[in-house]
């Protein structure tokens, strides 16, 4: 059969304009209309939010060679505690211009769609998604959106920073982070390379969503555009995490925004100036007022910045047991539970993300063997992950109890360091308890002594 030649010319025309739409990435991967070929199958076992529990990576600490292949070697460790989210610190090339020290911050994003050659390759972060889905367990990535790496390629877009008066770029205002500059999000353009970038990897890595950095910097209508961007991708099920304390978080679409004040009231204001256990309820209260249907706020008693600052849980709370408590009560009372790695073996180890500092993991496989009984209780408990809350505390005895129709579970936590006795309320006094752990039976009579912090799971 013969074409007519007006005919061919339509047919070349048409082709022309297909493939005009059409570019190569980086990875040599086709890109149509802003969505990269997919790597891999979608998870489909991401956990809704009332389930999940999320382990932090800091790939610098994790292990000698500081790398992916590591973390996905002990990926049945961080299982088998409880974790069905692993949550990658940042694992892209670092800035040199003006780089904060030791290996820079990871926090200096040189390029968003590459990886720190120091962590592995792309085929080695494939490897560690595809491992992890393989074991029930999403993968979250670090997002900088703030700010860039003096040296970034958006750099040549001047428009696309905030600019001094003399047309300088300059770090984020009111920080002391000399090695970033700040983002102009009066600019479209890099709105939309932003947001592209954040689409990369979902399909390139396959990955489950992200832990937004900095979100209070950033305003709001970008983090809507963004969430909006990340929910428009239907073949995956993302999960978003806004490290922040403004209010709207939840409005912009986060399902997830970290309990910044949940954790310095536990630890200034409970630990440190020994106020009473209301602070924590109120706090409690307060972070979950602008949540919507589905909303969590994530829990934790260390991350990578306040361990670098004010350092190991084992020390900030009191001990090994202070730190068991603190973390009992803060993974128990309401939220997404979140640790961070080492704090499973009660690391006391200085841990510096701008440096590699790998963790000495074979101490202390007591506070492992309770790190797990808490977390895979709650794993297995509705009523703890979504029951009622009632609160009972005492000003030096955290005390309270998740409940449904089908359970009643009860947590009792001395978080000071001296001895202290409860007064059992009625309504708790009693048979029928049994601990959580072991199953013995329990009878709680009418006051309880407890040990410097003393703590337990009682459920009927």
């Amino acid at each position: 059969m013969k074409f007519k030649p007006t005919l061919m010319k339509l047919l070349l025309l048409s082709l022309v304009t297909i493939f005009s739409f059409c570019k190569k990435d980086s990875n040599n991967n086709v890109k149509t209309d802003s969505a990269y070929a997919q790597y891999g199958t979608p998870f489909a076992g991401v956990p809704n939010t009332t389930d999940a529990a999320i382990y932090q990576v800091n790939l610098r600490a994790f292990s000698q060679n500081h790398d992916f292949k590591s973390v996905t070697a002990k990926l049945d460790d961080i299982k088998a505690l409880g974790i069905n989210v692993v949550y990658l610190m940042p694992i892209y090339p670092v800035g040199v211009v003006k780089s904060a020290g030791g290996l820079g911050s990871p926090y200096s994003v040189k390029d968003y769609k590459a990886i720190n050659t120091e962590f592995g390759n792309l085929d080695d972060l494939r490897a560690l998604v595809d491992a992890a889905h393989a074991k029930g367990m999403a993968v979250m990535l670090d997002w900088v959106a703030n700010h860039t790496s003096w040296d970034n390629a958006w750099t040549a877009n001047k428009s696309w920073y905030k600019l001094d008066d003399k047309g300088n770029f300059i770090p984020p205002t009111g920080t002391n982070w000399s090695d970033v500059i700040q983002l102009n999000y009066g600019n479209k353009d890099m709105r939309a390379a932003m947001i592209d970038a954040m689409k990369y990897w979902v399909y390139t890595a396959n990955i489950d969503g992200y832990r937004c950095d900095a979100a209070d910097f950033v305003p709001l209508d970008f983090w809507k555009e963004a969430n909006d961007a990340m929910k428009s991708i239907t073949t995956h099920k993302l999960l978003m995490l806004a490290e922040g304390t403004r209010a709207d978080h939840f409005k912009a679409g986060f399902q997830m925004v970290y309990g910044m004040g949940y954790y310095y009231d536990l630890k200034n204001k409970v630990f440190d100036a020994s106020n009473s256990l209301s602070v924590l309820q109120n706090t409690n209260t307060a972070e979950y007022a602008p949540a919507l249907p589905g909303s969590q706020v994530v829990r934790y008693t260390t991350n990578h910045d306040v361990y670098l600052s004010d350092g190991s849980p084992v020390n900030i709370y009191g001990g090994k047991a202070g730190s068991m408590a603190a973390f009992l009560v803060t993974a128990y009372m309401k939220g997404v539970p979140m640790i961070y790695n080492g704090q499973e073996v009660g690391t006391t180890q200085k841990i510096d993300f701008f440096y590699n500092t790998p963790i000495d993991w074979s101490t202390n496989p007591d506070m492992t063997a309770e790190y797990k009984s808490i977390l895979n209780f709650r794993a297995g408990s509705e009523a703890v992950k979504t029951g009622d809350l009632a609160q009972y505390s005492s000003d030096n005895v955290a005390a309270f109890t998740k409940s449904n129709d089908k359970q009643k579970v009860l947590i009792i936590a001395n978080i000071r360091g001296n001895n202290a006795t409860y007064t059992v309320p009625p309504a708790l006094a009693g048979a029928g308890w049994k601990n959580a752990f072991t199953n013995a039976p329990v009878t709680l009579g009418s006051s309880l002594y407890l040990q410097p912090y003393q703590h337990m799971v009682l459920v009927r």
